[in-house]
């Protein structure tokens, strides 16, 4: 039988967003609901809100979520009801190339539930990323429930969903940065914070956190940084050189998303070494660099999808690294709060007065 939740939406783009009734259906061939206990508060939430992602509005937003499955559709043999599940937005299919080639995590034809959760008038909801967790159950593809360790925090474990489990996994997957390594982190919010944390766990020697925002780099430092440079005063190609022998860093990861950072990466690594693009750019950016200077530099330019994760892997294995205290996930959580004050924390996101606000259900 469906079910009547409070949910929060954006119904218009830039309009504040509200809280308010949603149907959530039964779960169908695949589909499971789950009932979410914390869900964090992620830039792309207010990207979908500005009309960043697209204008299929309302959207039902939120999707860095950790709950408990209620109920599974037919078929379903990943999870059953009880299980304590991380949701991801990347539900690998199996069957594509990707797949088959034992590429899991690039898979090309990632799935979603097939029904639609709506207003009480019947208006279909868009779930962001597929997922729409700022609700209090929502409706998702089973193979979107990763299970993990039940003892884990659910405002800790859900921020795997996404921001943190990118900046890891930029560093560790599509970074492949190593021990020794000297690696540069270019925007230090959350994804950049836990690209810093996830350098330090693949046992960088020396990591150089950039920002313009002191307290950013205050908390880059407490996460692992080793240096840190702000770029609104410091040239920060020339700092990160300075500091790393003038060769460069053999790992940059840009986690802003622009243009002119991106050329900062580029310029601020070392010969043959790599740069990992992990913020998210805007439709209308284009990037100009001289061909020469590409082909001269040698290396690898990588763009990092969900940090190349994939999720029935490295869920569960960052969750047992969080309960052994060998990866402090619990730092990016700066603040809990209500449902009804998402639009609250963007502002807070916005002026960049918090790592994650997570909302508590």
């Amino acid at each position: 039988m469906a079910q009547q939740v409070k949910a929060v939406i954006a119904r218009a783009k830039g309009a504040p967003v509200e809280v308010t009734t949603i149907v959530v259906p039964d779960p169908g061939p695949g589909e499971a609901v789950v009932r979410i206990q914390a869900c964090g508060v992620c830039h792309t939430d207010l990207h979908y809100r500005e009309g960043g992602i697209n204008d299929e509005f309302p959207f039902l937003l939120g999707h860095e979520a950790a709950g408990i499955v209620e109920s599974v559709g037919e078929g379903v043999t990943e999870v059953e009801p009880g299980d304590f599940v991380v949701l991801n937005w990347r539900a690998v299919c199996g069957q594509c190339r990707a797949c088959k080639r034992g590429r899991p995590q690039y898979c090309f034809n990632t799935h979603n539930a097939k029904q639609k959760m709506t207003l009480l008038d019947g208006t279909e909801l868009s779930p962001a990323l597929g997922i729409g967790a700022f609700a209090e159950k929502t409706l998702v593809a089973a193979g979107q429930c990763t299970k993990v360790d039940p003892a884990a925090e659910p405002a800790v474990a859900g921020l795997l969903g996404c921001g943190v489990m990118a900046g890891l996994g930029a560093a560790i997957n599509t970074g492949n940065v190593g021990r020794g390594d000297t690696v540069a982190v270019i925007g230090c919010g959350g994804v950049g914070g836990a690209a810093v944390m996830g350098s330090r766990l693949a046992g960088a020697s020396k990591i150089i956190a950039v920002d313009i925002d002191d307290r950013k780099l205050e908390t880059a430092r407490t996460l692992g940084a080793t240096h840190t440079v702000n770029s609104r005063t410091t040239d920060p190609v020339e700092a990160i050189r300075e500091l790393t022998g003038g060769n460069g860093a053999d790992v940059v990861v840009e986690a802003v998303g622009r243009p002119e950072t991106y050329r900062q990466a580029f310029y601020a690594r070392d010969l043959a070494g790599t740069v990992v693009l992990v913020g998210v750019p805007t439709p209308e950016m284009t990037l100009e660099l001289p061909l020469l200077d590409v082909f001269g530099r040698g290396g690898a330019l990588k763009s990092s999808w969900y940090g190349d994760c994939l999720p029935s892997r490295d869920f569960p294995m960052l969750i047992d690294l969080y309960l052994q205290k060998r990866l402090d996930l619990g730092a990016f959580v700066t603040e809990t709060i209500e449902l009804d004050a998402v639009e609250q924390a963007f502002e807070r996101m916005h002026h960049g007065d918090v790592l994650r606000s997570v909302v508590v259900l």
